[in-house]
Order: structure tokens, then sequence, then C-alpha cells
């Protein structure tokens, strides 16, 4: 079983072999500096909790030993009650392929282990989710077994002895599984199931990445620290249109590739000169793209319209070939690379002696960077609901994010990867809740005094697409409620925990390193790591795992992307007295119901989930609202929320 074992950094050697789609910008090896930096890079991560104790790695084989046998254990009853012979029985097989961050040697302090289990053609799926899920739930180290069968990569997630994992699994069309068994072999994904070709994709992909680079150590020493710059500046999440870890480490893969004979310590500085220079959208690639004639989608522009909208893409080596960057937008594009640009800016001084490794790796405080943000909050009324309804919501982010930034006033809106607890809507009431935050930058405008701003079009788009899937997928229940409001940055402290917050006035290190220290779980190893869990019911799983385990489980699903949109105009307030009015002035939140039409089908499944305005301890209110837009009340109505926002900037 390949499990990986991470030994210290290797000096590199001059290594002779072709890696990548170009030939190497330098092949000068490493000085005596380069190494004595790579080790202090290595000191400088270890408090971070990247590093996992040799104990605790073996634990993770052990445990994965176990599950493998139980595989194959399983296989094996499977094939005598389909009766196959006995001389096949024998040498059946079957087998735990790990892959991710633990396959690529990389993963953290109490990550979790994804896992695929292999069998062969008289297995069937439905075997896995029933008899194999069976077998899992009479082991005593098995906790918290939950099967998710509709989703979009379907998954078995558990916890062994402490330990979770997520179990994927695949049909091949073999009679037996080989110890020996390379699923990098193309051949092998003829005739299989679709959903099998998704489940094998991630180890597909991590492999290739494995084969595709010149020194292993080194590239997961960069990678570590990649990862967690990335974290720490709130820029890892492909849910929330950043990059996710599969993403991060092609980006890696092809820096070691330009540069095969360099160290982790020059790998992060050229990682950071590279993409803070590279043209985009010209896509990134680890190796040529290979047609194999099975007829499957693959990225390519010439002949997908869709696929030449992506703005940054990094395209999986293994086909199919697809691009884990689908949702990247303009304006989480315009942040990381502003980010790369730091980044060089930060390890030019490092190299230079003028700062040490842990600057890299200082937080910004993203809640003192903006002068306004929007800020969004899910809600229910039980846990279970709730993790439900984050799930969809928080996979919609993106499009509230595009909406934002059509906007003609807007030039950035930067969402943050972390989520928190929301506030209570009253003390005697049960509610469970979770708040992201979004940073907005508007146009300044020569020669205008003034800048009136209309966000009801783009924030309603937004939650009519959630509550639409929501009711499609039949996952709706009463009291899931969407609230969005606009706060300006000495509002925060308002809603959001006093940790997170670091006023200006305070200039108290200790206070910054707390909020540092807090604001992101390292633990989590996943693309969606900031984010809250995925919903663990069966019932609606697929609506809501669907973005998720695409990329979590190496399969892409594009969007269905057309030409970008110009800039939306933005509605302008008339009145002569909202006029007078300063910024200061005009309420943040303002909710107003709006009834709209429900299919016939649906209409038993509607329920109230509208809410008066929230939170008046917090906000001032707004003396009027325009109801101009608001239609006749029809025959089968459902009432939702209407955020209405609309800003007077003074400048």
């Amino acid at each position: 079983m390949p499990f990986p074992i991470t030994n210290p950094v290797q000096t590199a050697q001059q290594t002779p072999k072709h890696y990548g789609i170009t030939s190497p910008i330098s092949l000068v090896l490493p000085k005596e500096l380069d190494l004595v930096l790579t080790q202090k890079l290595t000191e400088a991560l270890k408090p971070f909790g990247v590093f996992e104790e040799e104990l605790e790695l073996q634990r993770r084989i052990l445990v994965l030993g176990k599950l493998n046998t139980l595989v194959k254990e399983w296989i094996h009853e499977i094939s005598e009650s389909k009766n196959i012979p006995a001389s096949l029985i024998e040498n059946v097989g079957g087998k735990i392929f790990t892959f991710g961050s633990y396959r690529l040697g990389v993963h953290t302090k109490g990550a979790d282990i994804d896992a695929l289990c292999v069998a062969p053609r008289h297995v069937e799926r439905s075997d896995f989710f029933t008899s194999f899920y069976d077998k899992l739930k009479e082991q005593e180290e098995v906790k918290d077994l939950r099967a998710v069968e509709e989703a979009f990569v379907p998954v078995i997630k558990l916890s062994f002895d402490g330990i979770e994992i997520d179990i994927l699994f695949a049909r091949l069309a073999l009679q037996t599984i080989p110890e020996n068994l390379d699923l990098r072999d193309d051949s092998l994904l003829k005739n299989l199931d679709i959903r099998c070709i998704r489940s094998l994709n991630g180890c597909r992909v991590t492999d290739e990445i494995l084969h595709l680079v010149p020194n292993i150590e080194n590239f997961r020493l960069t990678l570590r620290a990649i990862k967690l710059w990335a974290k720490r500046h709130n820029i890892y999440s492909n849910i929330l249109g950043f990059l996710g870890g599969v993403s991060w480490a092609m980006l890696v893969a092809r820096t070691c590739q330009l540069y095969p004979n360099a160290v982790a310590s020059t790998l992060v500085h050229k990682f950071f000169l590279v993409f803070s220079k590279w043209e985009w959208p010209n896509p990134v690639l680890l190796k040529q793209p290979e047609d194999c004639n099975l007829n499957l989608p693959v990225w390519d522009p010439r002949v997908t319209p869709s696929d030449r909208y992506h703005l940054m893409p990094i395209i999986t080596p293994a086909y199919p070939q697809q691009n884990s960057t689908y949702n990247v937008s303009v304006s989480t594009r315009n942040i990381m690379v502003e980010e790369f640009k730091q980044g060089l800016a930060i390890t030019d001084e490092i190299l230079q002696n003028k700062a040490d490794w842990s600057k890299l790796f200082e937080a910004p405080n993203f809640f003192q960077k903006y002068k306004h943000y929007i800020v969004l909050l899910a809600s229910a009324p039980t846990e279970k609901q709730h993790l439900e309804w984050v799930g969809l919501v928080e996979s919609k982010i993106r499009i509230l994010v595009g909406n934002l930034e059509k906007n003609e006033f807007i030039t950035l809106a930067h969402v943050n990867p972390q989520s928190f607890p929301g506030p209570k809507e009253g003390i005697d009431k049960e509610e469970f809740s979770t708040m992201w935050v979004i940073g907005i930058d508007f146009k300044k405008m020569e020669g205008s005094e003034h800048l009136n701003v209309d966000l009801t079009f783009d924030i309603q788009s937004f939650t009519d697409t959630v509550y639409r899937q929501a009711i499609t997928s039949k996952m709706f229940e009463p009291d899931m409620k969407i609230t969005v409001m606009h706060v300006k940055r000495k509002q925060l402290h308002q809603l959001l925990p006093d940790l997170v917050i670091v006023k200006r006035r305070k200039h108290s290190t200790e206070g910054l390193r707390g909020m540092n220290d807090s604001s992101v779980d390292l633990s989590l190893d996943s693309d969606n790591s900031m984010s809250m869990p995925s919903p663990t019911s069966t019932s609606s799983s697929a609506a809501v795992k669907s973005a998720h385990s695409a990329s979590t489980h190496g399969a892409s699903t594009p969007s269905s992307l057309g030409p970008p949109a110009g800039k939306r105009p933005g509605s302008t307030l008339q009145s002569e007295k909202e006029k007078k009015l300063k910024v200061e002035e005009v309420m943040p939140l303002h909710t107003i119901k709006v009834w709209y039409p429900v299919p016939e089908e649906l209409s038993s499944q509607v329920v109230c989930c509208c809410v008066a305005d929230l939170f008046p301890s917090c906000f001032q209110k707004m003396a009027s609202a325009d109801l101009s837009d608001v239609p006749l009340l029809p025959a089968n109505p459902i009432p939702v929320l209407k955020n209405s926002i609309k800003l007077r900037l003074s400048r």
C-alpha cells in the first residue's frame, strides 16, 4: 500500500530527466545558504502543527492496514455469495488506495484521510453501501459512520480509531485486483461507470503529480509551506472561488519542474516569482494532455466554448483532464495575484536576510482591510438542518460574489473562507447559525461628491437561487433562513467575536497573535477546509455536496459559463431626503416580504421563511423602503426574504 512517510529534506541532485511541458528555467544546484534557509523554513513551520509525530503517522498506517484487511475479507465474502469459482476467490484481491494530502505526504496533525476502495467487476456499488457498510458498523473502532450515496462522488464517512476517513468506491472491469495495480493506467477506465471514473480521479491525479516532480521531498516541504501561507492569508477554499489542495499542489509541482534541482527555500521564492508574473488565463499544465479515445469530456477551450471563459485554469494531469479552478472569479483571481506579489516581496527580504520565515506566515487582518462588508447569515432551527443548509448556502456564495463583481460601482468582493457562529435572533429561541463576511471595495468616482449604490438585485438573485435549489432538492425546512446585511468596519465588532476583531487603536502584538492563531483551523486539509462540515444526511446530500465533492475527490464539474458579463448598472436613489444622508445614517439591513409563485407540484413543500428586521439593537432603522417592485400576491405564494440594501457613500 502506498503510504507516504515524510523524511528530512534531502539535498537535491542534478536530474537529467526532463519534467513538464517546457524546459527548466534553471538547473542550478543548491548552495549552503539555501540549505540553511530550508532548515529555518522547517523550524518556522513546526509551531503551526503541519508535521505529524512519527507515533501518529504509524497509527494511521495501522488503521489503514486494518481497513485494507476488512476490504479483502468483505470482497472474499461477496465472491462466495455470488458463486465465484474457488480458484478465483483465492486471488480475488481488493485494495484500499489513498489520495489527497495524505497520499501526497503533506497532511497535518488531525487531518482526515481520503481513501478509495477498489473492487473487481462482480462487486456492485450497492454491495459497498450495504454489506460493506454493515461490516464497518460491526467494528468497535468505527464511530460516526454515515453513507452519502447520492453525492456527486458517493462516499462512506467514518471515524476509525479516532481518525476521520472518507472512503470512495470504484469497481474495475477486472476479475481480480492485483497488489501491484497502477491506477494511472488509462486502460482501466474502459467500460466504467461515470461514478467509478470520478472516484478513481483523485488517486490518478495524486499519483501523476508525484510522478511528475523531480524531487518528492523538496516538493512536499514546499507544498506544506505554500498551503500554510494560503490558509493564513484566507485564500484556501475551492468552493468559495479560491484554490483547493489539489490546485495548490499542482502549482507547486509546476514550480518544481521549472527548478528541478532547487531546495524548498528556493522553491517557495520561485513559486511567488512564477505565479505573480503568470499571464492568466494561460493554463498551468504538468504534462501534455493525452487523448485516450474513451469519449470522456476533457478541458479543451478549442472544443468546449465554456472552457474559454475560465479565468485561472490549472489542469489536472490525469485523463480525463479537468480544470480544478473553474470556481475562480475576477475578484478571487485578483486577490490571489496580489497575494502572490506580496509573497514575492516577503521572500525577497527573507533571502536577503532582512526578515525571517515567520513574516510569510503572519495572518493579515481581514477585518481592517476594507471599509465596507457584506455579512451573510445562514440559520436553521436544528443542528442537522443547519449542517445541510450551511452546505448549500456555502456552495452558492461564489454566485453572490459574482453578482457583486458585476455591479458597476464595485471593484472587488473578497469573501473570507472562514465562517463564524452567527448571533441569535432571540434568547428563548433555539437556533443554529453560521456567518460569512465579504469585504467590498467600491469604485472611486471622480468629480462626484456622493455615490448611490443599490445592492438589492445582487443580493436577491443570490437568495432566489439558494431557495430554489433547496426546494427542488426537497431539503427545504421551516425557518431555514438567509440574511444579508451591509456593515461598516467599525460595526463588525457587534457581530463577530472579540478575538477576531483587533481595534486599530490597540497596537498590542498579543491581540494580533491571538487573532492570527485562532482564525484558521490547520487540522482540516480538504479543499473545503475553511468551511462548516458537510451534510451527513443521505436524503438531500446530492444537492449540497456536488460542488464540494467534485473538488475534494478530484472530479471536476465545470459550471456552464458564458462570456463574462459586463458591469451591471447600479440603481440610483432619487429622493432629495436621501441625498442629504451620509452613509453613516443609512441602515445596513432592511428586510421586506416579497411573495413568489410556486409550481403546483411543490406547493405542499412551501413553508414560511420570512423574518422581520433582525438585530435591531445593533443597527439603526431605515425610515422607509421602496416597495414598488413587490408583485401582487399569487395563488400559491411562497414568502421569502428580500434584502434591500441601498447605500449612499460620501466621497
